[in-house]
């Protein structure tokens, strides 16, 4: 039987079954359902549930800068053609009709983008588009065309290069001269579009922390920074946990989960 919430609510409704087992199955049947995807059908069917959600926080819409950005630009483009075909409309189209305002520059640009896939840098340029960057930042509009533009268009080396030369021009990361000035949604996506550049690896920890920190856990999460990037860079990212917080991602992951599902996620990261 395929569980769901509706059916979660008539099981615990009509049967003295312990809630936190039906969530536990419903966990480890997303969980696998998520992993028999092919790769892009599995993307693609987040990024139409991140922006079909009613809720289109920076949880929701993080996943698009996450596949855009952290993944290869011919990945990217598998995934946009599969979106047309499971849902019969572009990702640009559904951004435009479903995602905030402020935001949908950004997503369409990141979304459409096919990157040069080469470790080809040009240092003026570097320097010159960081000279941008800081401008826009000092004005507080990242939402022009040419930050839009350098983000979306330029290659991960490229990029690289080029948040290294803000560090050494103006003394501060990209990402950290920006976090202060405001707590619009945009700043954030582009913050996070910056660290998926950078070291996606480190990103997906972040998620992994987000979603360990305090009390529960959100299973949902945790489940789509380990699958996803368990064909990618998966043994990276447990490296990098493993150097933040001195302490294996595989501990973590077996404290906060249990039964099949806890079990899926451990054979994933290895175990």
């Amino acid at each position: 039987m395929q569980l769901n919430e509706r059916s979660f609510e008539t099981l615990t409704n009509n049967y003295t079954i312990n809630p936190s087992l039906i969530l536990l199955i419903l966990s480890f049947q997303r969980a696998v359902i998520l992993w028999t995807y092919d790769p892009a059908e599995r993307d693609a069917r987040l990024v139409n549930k991140a922006l079909k959600s009613k809720n289109k926080s920076l949880d929701k819409l993080k996943v698009i800068i996450e596949i855009s950005c952290a993944s290869s630009p011919h990945h990217l483009l598998a995934v946009r053609k599969c979106y047309c075909s499971l849902f019969e409309c572009s990702i640009e189209e559904d951004i435009i009709v479903n995602a905030p305002p402020s935001v949908r520059k950004i997503l369409v640009g990141l979304v459409s983008s096919f990157r040069f896939d080469g470790a080809v840098v040009d240092l003026d340029v570097a320097d010159d588009e960081a000279s941008k960057l800081q401008e826009a930042v000092k004005l507080k509009q990242l939402d022009q065309d040419i930050v839009m533009w350098i983000l979306s268009m330029r290659n991960v080396f490229q990029l690289k290069a080029t948040f290294e030369s803000y560090h050494k021009k103006y003394g501060i990361l990209l990402h950290e001269d920006i976090k202060d000035y405001s707590n619009d949604l945009l700043v954030s996506l582009v913050t996070i579009v910056i660290k998926c550049i950078i070291s996606p690896e480190r990103h997906f920890v972040e998620v992994i922390e987000a979603a360990t920190d305090g009390w529960g856990t959100d299973e949902d999460a945790l489940t789509r920074a380990i699958i996803s990037r368990a064909e990618i860079d998966l043994i990276k990212v447990k490296k990098a946990y493993l150097d933040m917080h001195k302490t294996s991602l595989d501990k973590l992951v077996k404290d906060e989960t249990s039964g099949d599902y806890g079990a899926f996620l451990m054979a994933l990261l290895g175990q």
